[in-house]
């Protein structure tokens, strides 16, 4: 299972930019040299107009990164303008409403995260749209582990010792989430079913506020994103103490995994992805299809993307939509059992 759901605290969003610049001149150089004219129906129609890529939030983070990635690739590609569009509000839905709303040509798409897709449908019965009847499963863009870490002063130094440490004193060890439904609520929900831990969930309007408190100390305990623990882990204000994913996290490589910690069945990994109106052509969808793996595939992006705690990561088309499918019903049951729901 893996997920996403918020954007990044400020001051990963500032560590992402730093790479932005060398991210967008190597999505240049993927598609824009040594060209040849489109041949086919699917890339003449690509290259007519202009590209939209839509990030439905703030600048800044994973999803602003990887749109503009995107949207460079597509620039060099098709010789034609290329925006990214951040359009924030309403927990994603204000942007992913203008991508369903579009023309079905290609040129305008939307980059979201998982939870959009796979929790946001059992969360809000009464969405202003549907996944499988709106939108078109493109491609998979890249992903991240999430990293359990804890406020330096918590006297616990690996998961087993903080799961005692909750056991033993009940109702005092809490984490903070970005929301409750969001995605990192229920990796904490099913790390809490997983471990016995007796933690309380706090949760905070945003990525920010609630890891502000922790690095504050006001609460013990999150399960983040890499990209935004990542610094503050670095420099010891947070003590990373497991990751989520089935394998360890090559920036974190002395942090377990939860499962080598003792808690197996919490593969909770943040993605990305990117889809496109319903009616939107096969071809053209196939086309663009090749032309992201193209982009994303570039070495140059790929190590830049990774050292910014994010690995590449593309399946497209059918098995894309499996993807969503499969986790979507995965995380139904937990959101339901756990009687969760938006607030």
């Amino acid at each position: 299972m893996s997920l996403t759901f918020l954007p990044l605290e400020l001051t990963a969003c500032r560590r992402l930019e730093s790479g932005v610049a060398r991210l967008l001149l190597a999505a240049l150089a993927v598609l824009s040299s040594g060209l040849v004219v489109a041949q086919t129906p699917a890339e003449k129609s690509l290259a007519s107009e202009p590209f939209r890529i839509i990030a439905p939030f703030p600048p800044g983070g994973p999803i602003d990164t990887l749109a503009r990635i995107l949207s460079a690739g597509l620039a060099g590609r098709y010789k034609q303008t290329s925006v990214v569009d951040n359009r924030a509000g309403a927990n994603g839905n204000i942007g992913i409403d203008q991508v369903k709303r579009a023309a079905p040509t290609g040129h305008t798409l939307l980059v979201v995260p998982a939870g959009n897709l796979t929790i946001n449908p059992t969360l809000m019965p009464k969405l202003g749209y549907k996944v499988e009847t709106d939108f078109a499963p493109l491609a998979s863009l890249a992903k991240a582990p999430n990293v359990l870490a804890v406020n330096p002063s918590v006297p616990a130094k690996n998961v087993a010792e903080l799961v005692a440490l909750s056991k033993s004193k009940p109702n005092s060890v809490s984490y903070a989430s970005p929301g409750v439904g969001s995605g990192l609520h229920l990796a904490g929900e099913l790390f809490k079913q997983q471990s016995g831990a007796d933690i309380l969930h706090v949760a905070y309007k945003g990525s920010a506020p609630g890891l502000n408190d922790v690095l504050g100390g006001t609460v013990p305990m999150i399960i983040g994103n890499l990209p935004a623990l990542l610094p503050h882990i670095q420099s010891g204000k947070l003590r990373a103490l497991a990751v989520t994913d089935p394998t360890r996290a090559p920036a974190l490589a002395e942090v377990p995994t939860l499962a080598e910690a003792g808690v197996p069945g919490v593969a909770v990994t943040s993605w990305y992805g990117v889809v496109a109106p319903r009616q939107t052509p096969a071809p053209v969808l196939a086309q663009l299809a090749r032309d992201i793996t193209q982009i994303f595939n570039d070495p140059d992006i790929k190590a830049q993307l990774e050292k910014q705690g994010l690995t590449v990561w593309i399946t497209t088309g059918p098995a894309f939509g499996e993807v969503i499918r499969k986790e979507t019903a995965s995380w139904a049951p937990i959101i339901k059992s756990r009687k969760i729901e938006a607030q």
